[in-house]
C-alpha cells in the first residue's frame, strides 16, 4: 500500500469524519436543545434525524451526478456545506431555523457516505481495497471519538465557568465543526481525479498519469490491462444507464446483496443508540456527567475495533467478518432487553430530596411507590413536573430511582458497538464499492444509499418514541430480533470479494 494511496484514502473520507463528528455532537446538544425549545418526543425526533432525511435526496442523485461532473468537483461542494451548515446550525434561533440548518449538513453527509467509498474503490488495487474503503468507516468513528469529547469538555465547562451557560453552550458544539470541514475542503484541491472516472470519460492518458503517481509502473499495467478489457466487453458498452438497469436479471443478486446490506446497518439500530447515546445511558440511571463520559468511552471502542476490522478485512474475507459481527450485535441487543427488563424504579424520600432543581413537593406522591415498567415511571414523573423539567433532570430522577445491573446494559451496548464497528460498520462501504460494474456504480450506491439513509431517518425519528412507549427493553428486543434475521439472511445469501478485483467480481457475480 503506498503512503500516497494511504493520504488520499484519508482525505476523501473526511466527510466520514464530519458526518461522525454531527452525529455524535447531537446527543449531547440535544440534552441543552431539548429544553430550551422545549421540543417534545416528536420534535426531537425531526431535528436529530433532519440530516438522515435531506442525506437521502442527495444520495440519490450524487452518484449519478458524479458520474457525470466527477467525484471530486462533488466532495469539494460538499465539503463548503458542511461549513455552512455548521455555522447556520450555531446561530439557529429556534426549531425550525435549527432543522433547516442541519437538512443543509445532511445533503453533505448523504455525498459524502457514498461518494467517498465509490471513489477510494477506484483508486485501490484489489489487495488493499479493502483497507483503503475501511478508512471511510475509521473517519466516522473518529469523528464520533472527536464529538464525545466535545461533548464531556462542554459539558464539564458549562458546570464549572460563568462564559457558558445552558442556553449557549449547545451553539459552541455545533460550531466546532466548521474548522474540520474547511480542512476538509482545502486538502481536497490535493486529492486527484478518480482514474476509472477518467476512462469512462475518454481520458486514459490522463487515467495512466493519475494511476501511476499512485501505484507505480507495474500495477498501473496490471491496473489498466483489467479495466480496457472490461470497458471492450459487451457488458461495458458505452450507453447511458438508468434506473430500471439495476433491477435488470443481470444484476439482480447484486442489487438484493448491497440492499439487504444497506437496510440492515440501520435497523439494528446504530444511529439511535449513537444519535441518543447520552439519553440511553441516562436510562440506565449512571448520571449525567457519567453519561458523557461513557459516550467517549464508546467512541474509543469504536476506534479500536474499526482498526481490528481495517487489520482482519483483506486477510480474513468480508464475509466471516460479517458472520460473526452480526451474531455479536444480536447477543449483545438481546443482552441489553434483558437488563432492562429487570429494572425497577423508586423514589425513596431521601432521593426526592436530593433532586434539588426539582419541586419536592411534586414528587412526594410517588415516594417509595415501586415501576416495574420504565414508561409507567417516567409519564407519571413528567405529569407531575411538566416536560420541560423533567428534560433537564432525566438523568439525575433515573439516577435517584432505578434499581438495576447497569453492567450488563452497558456491556450490552459497548459489545454491539464493537462488533458493528468490526462488521456491518466498514464491510458494507466495502462490498458496495466492489459489488457493482464502474458504469453502474454511482447510480447503485446511490440508490442503496438512499435506502439505508431512509432506514436511518426511519430508525432515529422513531427511536424517541419507542423509548417513551415501548420502553427501553422492548425497543432492545426488536433489534436483537432483527439482527437475527439479519444472521440468517447473510448465511444464506452473502457472496465474498475478498482478493478480487472489480473487474474480476463483475465477471463472477454479473451474469
Amino acid at each position: 500500500m503506498s503512503k500516497k494511496s494511504l493520504f488520499i484514502a484519508f482525505v476523501v473520507s473526511l466527510g466520514g469524519f464530519l458526518f461522525g463528528f454531527d452525529a455524535g455532537i447531537i446527543s449531547g446538544v440535544m440534552s441543552y436543545v431539548g429544553p430550551e425549545f422545549n421540543l417534545n418526543d416528536t420534535q426531537t425526533g425531526w431535528v436529530v434525524s433532519s440530516p438522515s432525511f435531506a442525506a437521502m435526496i442527495a444520495m440519490l442523485i450524487s452518484g449519478k451526478l458524479s458520474d457525470q461532473i466527477g467525484r471530486k468537483k462533488i466532495l469539494m461542494f460538499v465539503a463548503f456545506l458542511y461549513a455552512f451548515s455548521s455555522i447556520a446550525s450555531a446561530y439557529s434561533y429556534s426549531y425550525e431555523t435549527l432543522y433547516l440548518a442541519r437538512m443543509i449538513g445532511g445533503l453533505a453527509f448523504g455525498a459524502a457516505l457514498i461518494l467517498a467509498p465509490t471513489y477510494i474503490a477506484e483508486i485501490s488495487s484489489s489487495e488493499n481495497r479493502g483497507k483503503l474503503v475501511s478508512i471511510q468507516q475509521l473517519n466516522i468513528v473518529l469523528g464520533f471519538f472527536a464529538a464525545f469529547l466535545s461533548n464531556y469538555y462542554f459539558n464539564e465547562i458549562n458546570s464549572s465557568t460563568d462564559f457558558f451557560n445552558d442556553e449557549n453552550v449547545w451553539r459552541w458544539m455545533l460550531g466546532v465543526e466548521f474548522i474540520p470541514a474547511i480542512i476538509y475542503f482545502i486538502l481536497l484541491f490535493f486529492v486527484p481525479i478518480s482514474p476509472r472516472w477518467l476512462f469512462n470519460n475518454n481520458k486514459p492518458e490522463l487515467a495512466k498519469e493519475v494511476l501511476v503517481s499512485i501505484h507505480g509502473t507495474e500495477i498501473t499495467e496490471i491496473e489498466i490491462k483489467a479495466i480496457v478489457k472490461n470497458m471492450e466487453s459487451s457488458s461495458n458498452a458505452n450507453v447511458k444507464t438508468k434506473f430500471s438497469d439495476l433491477f435488470s436479471p443481470a444484476l439482480r443478486y447484486i442489487m438484493g446483496v448491497g440492499l439487504l446490506l444497506g437496510v440492515l446497518q440501520q435497523v439494528t439500530g446504530i444511529n439511535a443508540i449513537y444519535f441518543y447515546a447520552t439519553s440511553i445511558f441516562k436510562q440506565t440511571g449512571i448520571g449525567t456527567d457519567a453519561a458523557f463520559s461513557s459516550g467517549v468511552l464508546l467512541s474509543f471502542t469504536t476506534i479500536v475495533f474499526t482498526l481490528i476490522a481495517i487489520y482482519l478485512v483483506d486477510r480474513m474475507g468480508r464475509r466471516p467478518l460479517l458472520l460473526i459481527g452480526m451474531t455479536g450485535i444480536a447477543i449483545s441487543l438481546l443482552t441489553c432487553a434483558y437488563g432492562f427488563n429487570q429494572a425497577k424504579y423508586k423514589l425513596t424520600k431521601e432521593g426526592i430530596t436530593n433532586l434539588t432543581e426539582i419541586d419536592s413537593s411534586k414528587l412526594l406522591i410517588f415516594e417509595d411507590v415501586e415501576y416495574n415498567s420504565d414508561v409507567k415511571f417516567k409519564n407519571d414523573i413528567k405529569s407531575a413536573i411538566g416536560n420541560q423539567v423533567y428534560a433537564k433532570n432525566e438523568g439525575s430522577i433515573l439516577e435517584s430511582a432505578i434499581e438495576m445491573n447497569s453492567t450488563l446494559v452497558l456491556f450490552g451496548i459497548f459489545g454491539f458497538i464493537a462488533c458493528f464497528a468490526f462488521s456491518l460498520g466498514p464491510i458494507m462501504w466495502i462490498m458496495l464499492s466492489e459489488l457493482f460494474p464502474n458504469k453502474f456504480r454511482g447510480l447503485a450506491i446511490g440508490v442503496i444509499g438512499f435506502v439505508n439513509s431512509f432506514s436511518s431517518w426511519t430508525i432515529q425519528q422513531i427511536f424517541p418514541w419507542e423509548l417513551s412507549n415501548l420502553g427501553s427493553a422492548l425497543t432492545f428486543l426488536i433489534y436483537g430480533l432483527i439482527a437475527l434475521l439479519g444472521v440468517l439472511l447473510f448465511l444464506k445469501i452473502l457472496p465474498e470479494t475478498k482478493g478480487k478485483s472489480l473487474e474480476e467480481i463483475e465477471y463472477e457475480f454479473v451474469k
